[in-house]
């Protein structure tokens, strides 16, 4: 009986397993070391939890190679043919800086160089009427010239390809005659969006990553149906849900920033259970802390995104902000003589100080170990610290700020809180959200030892700590449904638009939504589609997405609409200014059956402290109980201060705090009194 549901999430130190039994609601872990082929991490992984893939109903994984790719630049030769004269757009760019003060910062050159950039001639004009058709002569030379190249992948991106792709599909067409191995990838396609720069940079990406990605989930599909696998293989993407191989080929760049999305669903997912449709996902790692917020059960999403600064990718994206803090994040001192922390880090090797690779400078661990927050063994005693070296790595601060080694070892928790808080304001202040309106998710391997004091710091009311903190990201790749977004420019202003060309556009939509989602299995019966249109004042560039219903009736109640979300997220609106239609929008979703996570009764019994130790809080010590989370039951209460230690991750309950364990066995954590 194929009753197990696996999910599979890589990263740079280990390869974390979730796997569910949708008969009981079970969910165990398993962890193994990561491997320069990350298929072999992941089958090790299998093996090591004993499971025989004939019994799996479901593999779900969350990838990092599409985006390692990008970051490495490891990437097969990959061509540009653009129209005549616009061969340097995508180096162009937009002709902006990541830091505008520093004149000596170079953004990092495109992925194609100069000399694999080819140009021919045709023309679209504005209104999507061809005036020249494709030079096919020309295309032919073209494409006998990447031929001898030995080009592996091809991007077609032609000026105003978007409204009409009729000479790209020809170009393609040529391209694939002469080359019927080779991925070629057109912008039409990909983007069919305005914006020069970012529908070529989003094509160009597509293309480059398609063979890398083809060939990762071709081998580990084969991989898995050696071993008994019978049903397609799930990719996580960005914008929060799941593709099979057979949609990777032609939309790869959906990948690049996979393994990101998957935390920021399982915080919404776990919040939602909780009964809180709002909430702040904190998900702290070994080297960067990963923030994401949920509104009314949605994950914010945006399109403007990269992986490497300069070259979008305008595919729908679940928003998340990384900040360089992390259980390894390097305290240091600046000229200026302020303590810092991060982004520097010490890494998996050497690693904190406490692990004693080497390694001298504080890190975040070090001054959780010498607080007495962090005990003295990780992964189940797998990994011991050394209280000792970490002690003598936090005086090295403590001593330039004349403090004590406790005070300065607290002085480095607070600056990462202070960094975290800052980065969880960005997302939901700037935004036009009230945090104390939210719930935190604290998960990660540290997440549940910095929580508390995070949300403490911006007034958060309630802290959720996962069964498996460190695991939560794994178990993301569980709860996502197939998912497709599409798009089409719809530039008018709205006292012209007519809502039955509007409509015919989403039905348009929607039936090319349809024919993929069955193409990919999906039965009718399970697919929703959710509408929305971008909108903006005239004169502005950026745009508002607003949500569309169906059908489309009036065009007045969109501007409402419109004018209400531009209040929220700006806190202003200009009812006497004209509004513009700029995109219509549908995010396709093939509902996927979920095991419901097992619920647990109260049992009544209250565990006493496994042991307890020293530790600090606000520079002073407390004898605190530390319990084993294994050992705590459903409806059990702690009074802070308390330290709660599990395989992954450790929580703590500070002193002005207490927390409860739910049915499904969270902590919840909430101020006393």
């Amino acid at each position: 009986m194929q009753n197990l549901r696996i999910a599979v999430d890589v990263g740079g130190t280990f390869t974390d397993m979730c796997i569910m039994d949708e008969t009981t609601g079970l969910i165990r872990i398993e962890k193994t070391s990561s491997t320069s082929d990350p298929i072999e991490g992941i089958m090790t992984g299998v093996a090591k939890a004993g499971i025989d893939l004939a019994d799996v109903a479901l593999f779900s994984h969350g990838t990092t190679v599409a985006t390692n790719a990008l970051i490495t630049r490891r990437l097969p030769r990959t061509a540009l043919v653009s129209t005549k004269g616009f061969r340097d757009v995508i180096e162009i760019r937009r002709a902006n800086k990541e830091d505008l003060w520093d004149a000596y910062k170079d953004v990092v050159k495109p992925y194609i160089p100069r000399r694999d950039r080819l140009t021919v001639p045709e023309r679209v004009d504005a209104s999507g009427a061809v005036i020249e058709t494709l030079d096919l002569d020309a295309a032919r030379e073209v494409a006998r010239i990447l031929k001898k190249r030995g080009v592996e992948a091809i991007a077609v991106c032609f000026m105003n390809a978007y409204l009409n792709g009729e000479n790209e599909r020809a170009m393609r067409d040529i391209l694939v005659e002469a080359m019927p191995d080779i991925p070629v990838s057109i912008s039409s396609q990909v983007l069919p969006e305005i914006f020069e720069h970012e529908r070529f940079s989003t094509t160009v990406v597509n293309a480059a990553l398609s063979p890398v990605v083809v060939s990762y989930t071709n081998r580990l599909g084969d991989r898995l149906a050696a071993d008994g696998y019978t049903r397609d293989l799930l990719l996580l993407h960005t914008g929060g849900g799941v593709m099979t191989p057979a949609s990777v080929k032609d939309f790869a760049a959906r990948l690049a920033g996979s393994g990101i999305a998957a935390g920021a669903i399982a915080s919404r997912h776990i919040a939602g259970l909780c009964g809180f449709p709002n909430s702040i996902g904190l998900d702290m790692g070994g080297t960067s802390t990963d923030v994401s917020l949920a509104y009314e059960g949605q994950s914010r999403v945006t399109k403007d995104w990269s992986i490497e600064f300069g070259y979008p990718i305008r595919f729908s994206s679940i928003e998340v902000m990384t900040i360089g803090a992390g259980g390894g994040s390097l305290a240091w001192t600046d000229e200026a003589g302020s303590l810092r922390n991060g982004p520097q880090s010490a890494g998996a090797n050497p690693g904190p100080a406490c692990y004693g690779n080497g390694n001298e400078q504080p890190t975040n661990t070090d001054a959780n170990v010498t607080l007495g927050r962090l005990g003295t063994s990780l992964a189940g005693g797998s990994v011991q610290l050394d209280p000792t070296l970490a002690r003598n790595a936090v005086a090295t601060v403590a001593e330039a700020f004349d403090l004590s080694v406790e005070a300065g070892a607290d002085a480095i928790v607070r600056v990462a809180n202070a960094n975290m808080s800052d980065a969880v304001r960005l997302i939901s202040i700037s935004r036009g959200y009230d945090p104390r309106d939210f719930a935190l998710v604290a998960f990660g391997g540290a997440g549940a030892l910095h929580g508390a004091d995070v949300a403490r710091e911006l007034a958060i009311p309630v802290v959720i700590v996962p069964t498996n903190p460190g695991v939560t990201s794994a178990l993301g790749c569980l709860l996502v449904d197939m998912q497709h977004d599409f798009s089409e420019n719809c530039m008018v202003e709205a006292a012209n638009a007519d809502p039955k060309t509007i409509e015919a556009q989403f039905a348009r939509i929607e039936k090319e939504a349809l024919d993929r989602l069955t193409h990919e299995g999906v039965k009718p019966e399970d697919i929703v589609f959710q509408r929305s249109i971008d909108m903006m004042y005239r004169g502005q560039w950026r745009s508002l997405a607003v949500t569309a219903p169906s059908p489309i009736r009036s065009i007045e109640v969109l501007v409402e609409d419109f004018h209400r979300e531009h209040h929220r997220e700006y806190n202003f609106r200009r009812d006497d200014t004209p509004v513009s239609l700029f995109r219509v929008n549908l995010k396709a979703t093939g509902v996927v059956p979920k095991a419901d996570l097992k619920v647990h009764e109260p049992t009544g019994e209250t565990p006493g402290p496994a042991s307890r130790r020293t530790v600090w809080f606000d520079e002073k010590p407390h004898d605190t109980p530390i319990y084993d989370r294994a050992e705590l039951p459903a409806g059990f209460t702690l009074e802070g201060p308390a330290i709660v230690e599990q395989v992954d991750s450790t929580t703590v309950v500070p002193p002005w705090a207490r927390a409860e364990v739910d049915k499904y066995l969270n902590i919840i954590i909430r101020a006393k009194g």
